[in-house]
């Protein structure tokens, strides 16, 4: 008795084993076929001119060189305003603008999420249907707002179109929802008033919300360019800047275009490695599958 129910069991710890093996190499598969376009940006960043006027592609490069980022930032120099200019727009603008919208949607999605009120029902449906839109469809009657306001040509101009956005909004709201109402109620009979409540239970305990929508705004405003807006060129963020000098002489300046790309993408990245962990937990809440 006691050699079949061995036998069984390493029966089932090799099978658990093969499926472990199979589920890991499939998991594998997915992840570099995710990380592909990224790999692709750097190799093709280190190829020399002649490699990447190719045709078709190669996706190996043969001789690497780091000649296109330092062209990159060789024409950079010459342009009229430091490049540093442009980093530190982009920086103030992601930073401010990722602040101001978590709070915002954090504060609007407590009494859709936790209080009954009418028209509730209406105003969450509004904000479902505006996920479907991208914001260009939206730039004209913003840029129209803007105008009025008298806000075009900047900062404002730049940060306040994303503090609205509906996405993070539906996140938090979806989240929000899902926390138990026995704490807020023991909070509001110890006299607790409503923002009392919010920055003292409600902030503290949606964290993984708060940093998914932390990394899509970054995501966002780190790679937005709205150049109808903006006609200043010290209010220009980085990647207008390197769009402008890649428009120069796009066959000659392929390469700086290339290494423009990956380093483009790095930030958004970092952000994402950082704050990754909690987008499941985030997106379970909401329902995302």
């Amino acid at each position: 008795m006691f050699k079949i129910t061995t036998k069984k069991s390493g029966i089932k710890a090799r099978r658990s084993l093969a499926g472990n093996i199979a589920i890991f190499g499939f998991v594998a598969v997915l992840g570099l076929f995710s990380a592909f376009p990224f790999l692709f940006a750097i190799i093709t960043a280190l190829k020399p001119i002649d490699e990447l006027l190719q045709f078709p592609p190669r996706l190996i490069v043969m001789r690497p060189t780091l000649n296109n980022f330092t062209d990159l930032f060789q024409l950079a120099s010459n342009m009229w305003v430091p490049l540093s200019r442009y980093i530190l727009n982009t920086a103030f603008i992601s930073i401010l603008g990722t602040v101001l919208h978590v709070l915002f949607a954090a504060m609007a999605a407590y009494p859709l999420a936790k209080h009954k009120f009418p028209g509730r029902n209406i105003l969450f449906s509004i904000i479902v249907m505006a996920l479907m839109f991208v914001p260009q469809v939206t730039f004209i009657p913003q840029f129209v707002l803007m105008s009025q306001l008298d806000i075009v040509n900047s900062y404002a101009a730049l940060i306040l179109p994303w503090i609205g956005a509906s996405l993070g909004l539906f996140l938090m709201k979806q989240f929000i929802e899902q926390l138990p109402d026995a704490i807020l109620e023991a909070a509001r009979i110890d006299g607790a008033s409503e923002f009392k409540t919010f920055f003292s239970i409600i902030w503290p305990n949606s964290t993984p919300a708060i940093m998914t929508v932390v990394i899509f705004q970054f995501i966002n405003l780190w790679n937005s360019a709205p150049k109808e807006l903006i006609f200043s060129e010290s209010l220009k963020v980085f990647r207008m800047a390197l769009e402008q000098i890649v428009a120069g002489d796009p066959i000659a300046r392929m390469g700086a275009g290339a290494a423009a790309a990956v380093i483009l993408m790095i930030p958004p990245i970092i952000v994402f490695i950082l704050l990754q962990r909690k987008v499941v937990e985030t997106m379970t809440f909401a329902g995302i599958k």
